[in-house]
């Protein structure tokens, strides 16, 4: 089954109404093949594999984006602070050929790395390593000399055994309907939340107000704060405040974009939304809106179309803010890590 895109979600996923009966029983059958994976696991049948570092897992049980991608920018620079190596294995959604498993560097081509590993490598400057498969992922980047990996979007990727699960959500979308797919938007049973260790909740753009408070329960705020732009033709870098007043183009390539669209609008600005599907390939012609206004894009959009930018073109990079005691909490786990040997991973 391909992934699911949010921004082409069914309707039924979200607003309520009740699915057809072709994905309801669609869904029966996925939950069958679901519950024999896990089981398959769990008996020994399938086997999960140690790559001899620890692994910190960052997904979803939800099909489309969430916000894992500034949640993991996040954590590999949390983790360097504190004296690791994080290395982070992704699948590289969306790129040219999945077959090739491949080192990515800032400046290559989206294309071939995808748009989320170039994002993470240009942010981090950390080892990224895209591969289907990835345990020989995770494998390459211990045998490069990272002492711990962060794997991207690998909740339900079994076969790489694990230490720590992150699970992300979206505030505003939740689970949805509840169901799994393709009557609902779930990957896996909710009951599969329990597993994670950790629940992050993005809610969207920062409230610096709301950003000093903790968390009371099993649940982590996420928010995102807005950096400097960047223009992608090069130049001087703008606070978002300068754009505020105006109208802009903005463009978002993401599992929801209307989330980017709610981020400016909220800082001041007059959007002219432009939504396109995650993970799209731009040409020129797309970006060619036939007007001098500011064009504002995501970073994760920004780094398909550097090569062919105009001067109206920015970049709106965010970082993922999180009270400090989730980070307390995590780096708690971290320490006994550090004398982490092969088998001391999760069970499924």
């Amino acid at each position: 089954m391909s992934r699911p895109r949010l921004s082409q979600a069914p309707a039924w996923w979200f607003d309520g109404s009740t699915p057809p009966l072709w994905s309801r029983a669609v869904a029966l059958l996925y939950a069958g093949v679901v519950a024999l994976r896990r089981l398959a696991y769990r008996r020994g049948l399938l086997r999960s594999r140690h790559v001899g570092v620890p692994v910190v897992v960052v997904g979803n049980l939800v099909a489309g984006g969430s916000g894992k991608t500034p949640l993991v920018i996040a954590l590999v620079q949390r983790l360097r602070a504190e004296g690791w190596t994080p290395g982070v294995a992704s699948r590289g959604h969306g790129r040219k050929d999945m077959r090739v498993a491949r080192w990515v560097e800032p400046g290559m081509d989206a294309a071939g790395t995808g748009d989320e590993p170039l994002l993470i490598a240009q942010a981090t400057d950390a080892r990224v390593r895209v591969d289907r498969d990835r345990v020989a992922a995770a494998e390459a980047l211990a045998a490069a000399g990272c002492d711990i990996v962060v794997c991207d979007d690998g909740l339900q990727h079994y076969r790489l055994a694990r230490d720590v699960e992150i699970e992300v959500q979206d505030a505003r979308r939740r689970y949805g309907n509840g169901r799994l797919l393709p009557a609902g938007p779930l990957r896996e049973p909710l009951e599969r939340a329990a597993d994670c260790a950790f629940r992050v909740i993005n809610q969207g753009a920062l409230d610096a107000a709301a950003a000093v408070a903790g968390s009371g329960s099993s649940e982590w705020p996420m928010w995102l704060g807005v950096d400097a732009l960047q223009p992608l033709a090069g130049g001087r870098s703008l606070p978002l405040h300068a754009f505020a007043g105006q109208r802009v183009h903005a463009v978002a390539g993401i599992g929801e974009p209307e989330r980017f669209f709610s981020m400016l609008r909220g800082a001041g600005l007059a959007v002219v939304p432009h939504a396109f599907p995650d993970h799209h390939a731009y040409v020129p012609a797309e970006l060619d809106f036939g007007s001098p206004l500011p064009v504002l894009m995501t970073s994760k959009d920004a780094v398909k179309c550097a090569g062919f930018a105009t001067p109206q073109a920015w970049a709106v990079p965010v970082s993922a803010q999180l009270p400090d005691a989730f980070w307390t909490a995590l780096l708690a786990r971290l320490p006994a890590l550090k004398s982490w040997t092969p088998g001391d991973g999760l069970r499924r």
